[in-house]
């Protein structure tokens, strides 16, 4: 563990959202997008870096089902903070498909655009719902998925390859920024070896962000459509409040969802995130009182706190990763709530 006076200062570091389009009890998924992009407004207005937006389908808990809609509504209301995907689920997905669209995407916002790629399950019926072919069903080659995404966008097919000559949208020069998503050292090895950005998805799979960012780190290869240098990017579920009470009642929705996904099985789809008094009514002790900070070395699924509290987390989580860049996500039930969290952890 890093010495105090050896962590980072999280305020040198970019500040970045995903938004999940998360639909506040009460209210409906119309009431979410508008949510969602009142809260692209506000980031850029704070001086966050970037907001991408998630990918859920057949989900009651998040209206961002698509990113690509939110990313152009977006872009018409903003007009400095970069927009991506928080990702594209590209298991789902044609590579071509998926490489046009950002590329139109960068036409209506030219410089602005992240296409952040991942890949999960999303559930039998949705898993089949998405296959063109049902009765063959495609093994998708994910590695081979990305690499094509990126040759289309940059023209980078070898000679006498089929696709090779034919730009998209040559008119526009400029083209999206091409990141990985993942929660696994596997998914960091293959964004290094392409030579693209990374971002680990710590809300997932917290106990092996070090390996992963390190993975990504030693196995980076500079190439002619990434940075230059490693660009590993840490996502955290972080809640701030105003004091550590409060936020320790703000961060009783995400546990309460979590809780109420174990409590789901095959009707997780129909989870709702809950309000932090009915979260609180719902868990058991030990849920209510999962750790939110770093104990015993070990990190937690959620980071929630006063300023103070939370950027000292960060900042350790920082220092054991080499992240350059952090991406914050949360389950906070009120939007209200959920961008006045956004605003004390850049005030600090």
């Amino acid at each position: 563990m890093p010495a105090q006076n050896d962590l980072p200062d999280l305020t040198e570091l970019p500040l970045s959202i995903v938004d999940l389009g998360t639909v506040a009890p009460g209210t409906t998924e119309s009431d979410a997008l508008s949510d969602a992009l009142a809260t692209a407004v506000h980031a850029e207005e704070h001086g966050y870096h970037r907001i991408w937006f998630a990918e859920h389908h057949l989900s009651r808990s998040g209206a961002s089902h698509h990113p690509e809609l939110l990313i152009a509504a977006a872009a018409q209301r903003t007009s400095r903070i970069r927009l991506g995907s928080g990702a594209v689920l590209m298991n789902h997905y044609s590579p071509f498909k998926v490489a046009e669209m950002y590329q139109e995407l960068e036409a209506l916002a030219p410089g602005r655009i992240d296409l952040g790629m991942g890949r999960a399950g999303g559930g039998p019926v949705v898993d089949l719902a998405m296959q063109l072919n049902r009765q063959h069903p495609v093994q998708v080659d994910h590695g081979a998925q990305v690499t094509e995404v990126i040759a289309w966008l940059f023209d980078a097919f070898p000679d006498g390859h089929p696709f090779a000559g034919n730009q998209l949208i040559p008119s526009v020069p400029s083209r999206p920024e091409p990141w990985l998503l993942g929660s696994s050292p596997g998914s960091a090895g293959l964004a290094g070896a392409l030579g693209i950005g990374y971002t680990f998805a710590g809300f997932i799979n917290p106990t092996q962000a070090v390996e992963a960012l390190t993975a990504y780190r030693s196995s980076f290869r500079p190439a002619a459509f990434g940075p230059e240098t490693a660009s590993p990017m840490l996502a955290v579920n972080v809640t701030v409040g105003e004091t550590d009470e409060d936020a320790a009642r703000l961060v009783a929705s995400a546990k309460g969802y979590y809780a109420r996904l174990g409590r789901a099985g095959r009707a997780a789809g129909l989870v709702t995130v809950p309000a932090p008094e009915d979260a609180l009514a719902e868990m058991t002790p030990g849920q209510r009182d999962e750790p939110t900070g770093i104990v015993d070395g070990r990190w937690p699924r959620f980071v929630a706190g006063s300023p103070g509290t939370v950027r000292g987390t960060l900042e350790q989580m920082v220092a054991e990763t080499g992240a350059t860049e952090v991406m914050v996500q949360d389950l906070i039930a009120d939007p209200v709530d959920r961008r006045r969290s956004h605003e004390l952890l850049v005030e600090g």
